[in-house]
């Protein structure tokens, strides 16, 4: 696959007319992503509500078969619902029953420093933590496992978690569902923008750290 634009909308188009991929693909992934692997959840859900509008628009994305269904934005954010809370009560799950013996666990000890700032921050907030770390990538999993690593009941958990998710992930599928084609003409006109941005930022992060490099290879001379 290229990366213009055009063959980025094509690559995406396929899929509109596979429903069951879709569903399966999204909770996967949502898996994968709260237990911090690199699989980005907004682009996950963005990627779901391209898919449903281009399933909408069989004018603009035809099907290559015209028996196929296309796939349905309503279910599509249900599945994506359902998948980003059930996967934020397993790890929650998984920090309170089992939290001890997984904190041993190489995959764990890397995140060990997180987890124990993150402990500090649940203990002061208590449940409303877990809302915020819904909207915090990065800390979603070391978030939610310490708070069924603390003994936040999983009431609590489901209530202050279910409402942010429902708030949230819905939204973000919905939007790029009914309004696309507006969206896509928002991107395309400021793409430039964007890519600009993306350089200076990228510019300023390599002086950055070769700056930090040289400084650790040259390390100023001690004063007597």
């Amino acid at each position: 696959m290229g990366f213009s634009e055009d063959a980025i909308l094509q690559w995406f188009a396929q899929y509109a007319y596979q429903p069951g991929f879709v569903y399966s693909a999204i909770v996967l992934l949502m898996v994968a992503s709260s237990f911090g692997l690199p699989a980005p959840e907004e682009i996950t859900l963005l990627s779901a509500g391209l898919v449903c509008y281009m399933g909408s628009r069989p004018d603009l994305f035809p099907p290559p078969n015209a028996n196929l269904e296309p796939v349905n934005v309503y279910v599509t954010a249900s599945v994506c619902l359902a998948s980003v809370f059930l996967s934020d009560f397993l790890v929650f799950s998984l920090g309170r029953y089992f939290g001890d013996r997984i904190l041993k666990t190489r995959f764990i000890a890397k995140q060990s420093q997180k987890i124990e700032k993150v402990s500090k921050w649940t203990k002061k907030h208590g449940a409303w933590a877990a809302g915020v770390f819904r909207f915090t990538p990065g800390l979603r999993f070391p978030g939610h496992f310490s708070c069924g690593m603390l003994g936040l009941s999983p009431i609590k958990f489901t209530a202050v978690d279910g409402t942010a998710a429902l708030l949230s992930v819905p939204t973000q599928v919905m939007l790029l569902a009914f309004y696309g084609e507006s969206i896509l003409k928002y991107v395309r006109q400021f793409k430039i923008v964007i890519l600009c941005l993306g350089g200076v930022i990228l510019a300023f992060y390599l002086v950055k750290k070769f700056r930090l490099k040289g400084k650790l290879q040259n390390p100023p001379a001690s004063s007597r």
